[in-house]
């Protein structure tokens, strides 16, 4: 997949293609079922299939006060867009002087004038240029002035969904925001389609795991949301690793994963650390990691001491164990 970071690195003459537009925070099933249709439709008529997003996300510019956490940092977004058959992306970086431009203005530079776009794929919601002035009965029109179809596509859900049932009518990263604040990361990954995912450095801590007999890689450099604090089983996945030796057996290791300030022994600082299930040998210090957090094991508990606290822990790896096992590689 092609990405541009900038309308300048577009090729002269690229196209002909059929475009989308849209933050895909998480990439999201509702995102992949959009996606994997304009793929699809692209491919059918030997045409390439291009997403067009944005960086920073455009809340965090026009009201930074309420911007939303973020499910995925620009990497992981790339990665996941990627999987789902894209030809290209071109990620706009999004600036108060971007949205400022009017909705023909953003049609005309963006989707056939540095796209070649022939279709657009957009939902019935769909809003750009300036003051979200343009709407999809907009998109429709500059569509018949500027020569491309448009498709509208309706939300994607559950069928039949039951929300006490912890289903969701219409999939969104809202809604998987919403779950993963409350540490549900096995009902957040039914939303997004897949375990949800953290990235960061591996950077040193107080080296305490290590002494209990429980070494942690400490991150550092977070990008993706932090689900609240308590303990999860999941994986550490190694990125660098799998693109040098992607056979490797330690390229995806199973993993106690901790989140809060460390209670038992006042901590203050909040932490994401990561215990590989019976491994003392790894040297992880510097590398990029990603953890995929598969489901919550128990809420963050301050004991009375050391010996409660190594008795929860063996009892939260061997939890972690038995829902590792049953989740596979």
């Amino acid at each position: 997949m092609q990405v541009f970071t900038d309308l300048e690195q577009v090729p002269d003459g690229f196209g002909p293609s059929a475009v989308t537009i849209g933050n895909f925070d998480g990439v999201h099933r509702g995102h992949r079922a959009v996606l994997e249709r304009l793929v699809r439709l692209a491919h059918g008529d030997d045409r390439s299939a291009v997403a067009v997003t944005f960086d920073p996300h455009p809340a965090a510019v026009h009201r930074p006060e309420s911007a939303p956490e973020l499910l995925t940092g620009l990497t992981d977004r790339l990665d996941l867009l990627a999987g789902t058959g894209l030809d290209a992306v071109l990620v706009v970086p999004y600036s108060l002087e971007f949205a400022a431009q009017s909705p023909e203005e953003f049609v005309t530079r963006y989707l056939t004038g540095a796209l070649g776009a022939r279709s657009v794929v957009v939902g019935h919601d769909v809003r750009f240029g300036a003051g979200n002035a343009g709407t999809l009965a907009t998109m429709v029109e500059l569509g018949g002035v500027h020569g491309f179809e448009v498709v509208a596509v309706d939300d994607v859900g559950e069928p039949d969904a039951d929300p006490a049932a912890g289903q969701h009518a219409r999939w969104s990263s809202s809604a998987a925001r919403a779950l993963l604040a409350e540490g549900a990361v096995a009902q957040a990954a039914d939303v997004l389609g897949r375990p949800h995912r953290v990235r960061g450095t591996v950077v040193h801590g107080d080296a305490r795991g290590r002494e209990l007999g429980f070494p942690t890689a400490n991150l550092g450099d977070i990008a993706g949301m932090v689900p609240a604090d308590g303990v999860y089983a999941g994986w550490l996945y190694r990125p660098d690793l799998a693109r040098t030796a992607p056979q490797h057996p330690d390229v995806r290791l199973p993993a106690a994963i901790s989140i809060g300030t460390n209670p038992t022994f006042d901590g203050v600082q909040r932490r994401v650390e990561a215990y590989v299930l019976d491994r003392t040998d790894l040297d992880l210090y510097d590398e990029d990691i990603v953890l995929e957090l598969v489901d919550h094991l128990r809420p963050t508990l301050r004991f009375d001491g050391i010996e409660p606290l190594v008795a929860q822990m063996h009892d939260d790896v061997a939890r972690a164990r038995r829902i590792l096992v049953g989740a596979g590689r």
